[in-house]
């Protein structure tokens, strides 16, 4: 748990971090947005605001996470983190779809734009945001919430780089459509990769089997386990991120409640589940029955 806590507590730094800067490249976007009239640069300050919500509650998270579980929340806060990954994946497919749409609009229909303080300001933004992609990258990959976090940094950074394409573009040659087209980029690099997130994140809130794990695998090793006659109601979910879940109901050998083996049992059942797979699953909880405890159980399932 302690080193839990201290995982958590870099992750919230490195987030707190990335907020502040996402805030103050949001001001600048709004600034330059107001006096260059550019649809990408409004599109970038809107996708900037959703991401700093999104941070902001990717810090709430983070600092709910280190909780101590209780009587109540026996898992503590660990579900925090996807349930803000999972908001923060909603938020930005909702800007996506919006960025395609008024992209495509402004497509047909360009307004001018200063095309000189539109590069000033893209830059601006890029630049911040490379600084905060540097600032979550050393633990992007150890939750959900850094997850998205990093997922939405990447794509303002990819969003102020096209910003300053479209600016060089409308200088160069005078077509401003090149600030829709922009446009249009950012919203077709947002939408996939929220899309990725929001699947991934829904799954463990459905309590899904944890990608990456087998449970017919789990079944025929658990068979394979001296004394274990048959598998069953056998169920795998993930809390949180590095955190999965394991139940079933085994059936063992009548003998094994006599001669005190069940507790051998057990402890190899737990050790086939933490080292023979992908996933080490440490959180294991197996139910030890004779046979001829089925005709006391409700309906039992795979």
């Amino acid at each position: 748990m302690a080193h839990a806590h201290d995982e958590s507590g870099t992750s919230r730094g490195r987030l707190i971090v990335a907020l502040a800067l996402s805030v103050a490249i949001l001001l600048a976007e709004i600034i330059g947005a107001i006096v260059t009239g550019s649809l990408a640069l409004v599109v970038d300050a809107g996708h900037l605001l959703t991401d700093a919500g999104g941070l902001a509650i990717a810090v709430l998270a983070a600092t709910l996470v280190r909780r101590a579980p209780t009587s109540r929340r026996t898992w503590g806060y660990g579900r925090a983190e996807v349930l803000a990954a999972t908001a923060q994946a909603a938020v930005l497919l909702a800007v996506g779809l919006f960025v395609l749409v008024e992209g495509i609009h402004r497509l047909l229909d360009p307004s001018p734009i200063a095309a000189g303080q539109l590069l000033v300001f893209g830059i601006i933004g890029l630049v911040g945001n490379i600084a905060a992609l540097f600032v979550l990258s050393g633990k992007r990959n150890a939750n959900f919430n850094l997850r998205a976090a990093f997922l939405e940094v990447g794509s303002d950074a990819l969003g102020s780089l096209a910003v300053i394409v479209a600016s060089v573009v409308i200088s160069l040659t005078g077509w401003t459509r090149a600030d829709a087209v922009a446009a249009l980029v950012i919203g077709a690099l947002i939408l996939p990769r929220s899309l990725i997130l929001l699947r991934e994140t829904v799954d463990v809130l459905l309590e899904s089997t944890p990608r990456g794990l087998d449970l017919g695998s789990v079944r025929k090793h658990l068979l394979e386990q001296p004394h274990v006659r048959a598998v069953h109601d056998l169920h795998a979910t993930q809390i949180s991120t590095g955190l999965p879940v394991l139940t079933a109901h085994v059936v063992v050998d009548d003998e094994c409640f006599y001669d005190g083996h069940t507790s051998q049992i057990l402890d190899e059942l737990q050790e086939c589940v933490a080292e023979h797979f992908s996933i080490a699953i440490e959180h294991s909880t197996f139910q030890l029955e004779r046979a001829v405890h089925s005709d006391h159980e409700h309906d039992t399932h795979a």
